[in-house]
């Protein structure tokens, strides 16, 4: 009998427990994404008409054609040194952007880093 009162309190005080964690795990991630979505409506009126006549160039400035760019440029990449860009530029020219690793001239990971900044445009 008292075996089965200190099984039945422990059990009660484990359950009150997560149920008192519960809450205050689950209102941390809620007020942090509540205090930048305020801030957010004030900054987005002042960005978005920028962003809407030049978000089509800089998107195609950012990227950075490994055909023709400097190895000044290159280096610029995330993950990319004097040693990778010089690499690069002695591979010239690809047909692709995903040559940089079958030609073993970046590893995986490094290109996974910089696929969405550069590009392999071809002489037309």
């Amino acid at each position: 009998m008292r075996t089965f009162k200190l099984a039945s309190l422990t059990a009660a005080a484990l359950s009150l427990g997560v149920l008192a964690a519960s809450p205050s795990m689950a209102q941390a991630p809620q007020t942090a994404p509540a205090a930048t979505s305020k801030m957010a409506p004030a900054a987005a009126p002042k960005t978005a008409p920028a962003a809407t006549t030049t978000g089509a160039a800089s998107a195609k400035t950012d990227l950075v054609d490994i055909n023709s760019a400097t190895p000044e440029a290159l280096e610029a990449l995330p993950g990319i040194g004097k040693a990778y860009s010089a690499a690069i530029v002695k591979g010239r020219p690809y047909k692709g952007k995903d040559e940089l690793v079958q030609k073993k001239i970046v590893p995986e990971k490094t290109y996974d880093g910089i696929k969405d900044k550069v590009v392999a445009k071809q002489k037309s």
